[in-house]
């Protein structure tokens, strides 16, 4: 299943991710070709997770209905073309609406594919699929660097300015991989052709199982997949996953614009910023890649943010570009190595109709982050006139996730011991 199904996920991924972050190599084009401000500009990136957070759990719910294949392909199709519009875009207000409409048509993908994977992988099995999964971001970033780089370079082919290019080559992907998602992705693993029925029959079991277990110790659920919003662990979490995105988004979309106040140009700028990213996809593949092995929360959500912290102070404190640069590396991998122990977490308490709400939920709020990185940040850098002041506020809140840590675990295994009520 893992070999069957991880590839193409991480490439949908892939794809849904450098769709989110084109926006970050357009804007050295984009922001002077339109007039934009930083500050402009940065609320225009933001408004994406506007739209994510008011369509993410209706999306979840539906697909849970309708089914991946059919969701995940009207999602991918949605998407893309909102993208191509981007390429089009004549102001600010056109902007906004289009960052708006790209996080409403691709609310549900990422915390969809997180539920659809509770479909086929029992417990001890999910927070590697996960890290697997979550590789297709990192490729996006390393291999979106040196491609919106290189397109920007191209400005004037076809008479279109290079942004306008970088939307485009982007946007095209997702709309010709729907098809290939309607027509190839199996639903369940009851649609799967490449089980036979005695491997469906184990699967089967072996999920029933964990499901009856979590239903026979008070858990798995709610009636209504909409009652799971008012269980605290989920709102919980939910805060607890704003951190990441803060600190992780801050830093990808910016770091181009970090890079490039060292003096290089569009093209080299996107190869160097391969350079983060690829530490990412090593941590990523090396962390889970043994069932269990993310289990800990403190060991691998609490150590990695507080160190990765320090690495972003750091690079406020060293002179020096090439170690300023290192830092900004170590700090990306821990933002991003957190995330498969992270979403082990949900599974803990939730299954069916109200996993698809909870995690849909938890990550559509959690994702606020970003749109606070993408407002505070610019603001930073404006107050301050440098690029890299802002990392000392993403410093700040990769830390304060990191102790967070600590009070997630308490709640969490105090509820498990029957301590604490369900809803908030």
């Amino acid at each position: 299943m893992a070999w069957k199904l991880m590839p193409f996920l991480g490439l949908l991924y892939l794809v849904a991710y450098i769709d989110r972050q084109n926006v970050s190599y357009a804007k050295l084009q984009m922001v002077s070709s339109l007039g934009l401000s930083e500050a402009s500009y940065g609320l225009g990136a933001s408004l994406f997770f506007i739209g994510y957070l008011l369509f993410e759990v209706p999306s979840n719910i539906i697909l849970h209905k309708v089914g991946a294949r059919v969701w995940f392909a009207r999602i991918m199709f949605s998407w893309g073309l909102v993208t191509l519009g981007l390429a089009y875009t004549q102001n600010a207000t056109m902007f906004y609406v289009l960052r708006f409409l790209l996080g409403a048509t691709e609310a549900g993908f990422y915390p969809g594919v997180l539920y659809y994977l509770t479909l086929w992988f029992p417990r001890q099995h999910r927070s590697r699929m996960i890290g697997y999964f979550l590789i297709g971001s990192s490729i996006a970033n390393m291999i979106g660097a040196p491609i919106g780089g290189a397109l920007l370079d191209l400005d004037g082919l076809f008479g279109m300015y290079g942004w306008q290019l970088t939307f485009i080559f982007t946007g095209l992907p997702a709309v010709l991989l729907a098809f290939v998602v309607f027509f190839r992705l199996p639903a369940s693993p009851a649609q799967a052709r490449f089980l036979d029925p005695e491997e469906r029959n184990w699967l089967q079991e072996v999920l029933t199982r964990e499901r009856l277990a979590l239903e026979q110790s008070g858990e798995g659920g709610h009636g209504n997949p909409f009652k799971t919003l008012l269980d605290y662990r989920v709102l919980l979490l939910a805060f607890f996953l704003i951190f990441f995105p803060l600190s992780s988004y801050g830093l990808s979309y910016w770091l181009p614009t970090i890079v490039k106040s060292f003096g290089v140009g569009n093209t080299l700028n996107g190869f160097i910023n391969t350079i983060p990213w690829l530490l990412v996809t090593l941590v990523l593949w090396w962390v889970p890649r043994k069932p269990g092995r993310t289990e800990d929360p403190i060991k691998n959500i609490l150590l990695p943010a507080l160190f990765g912290a320090c690495c972003l102070v750091g690079s406020v404190y060293f002179d020096n570009s090439f170690v300023k640069f290192a830092m900004l590396c170590l700090a990306a991998a821990c933002s991003f190595t957190v995330l498969p122990c992270f979403w082990t977490l949900p599974g803990r308490f939730l299954t069916g109709a109200s996993a698809a709400a909870g995690i849909a939920a938890i990550n559509s709020i959690g994702n606020l982050g970003g749109f606070i990185a993408q407002n505070v940040v610019p603001m930073i850098r404006e107050s301050t006139g440098s690029t890299i002041a802002p990392m000392l506020f993403l410093a700040a809140c990769m830390a304060c996730g990191g102790l967070f840590t600590l009070v997630v675990m308490y709640c969490i295994r105090r509820h498990e011991r029957g301590l604490t009520p369900r809803y908030a």
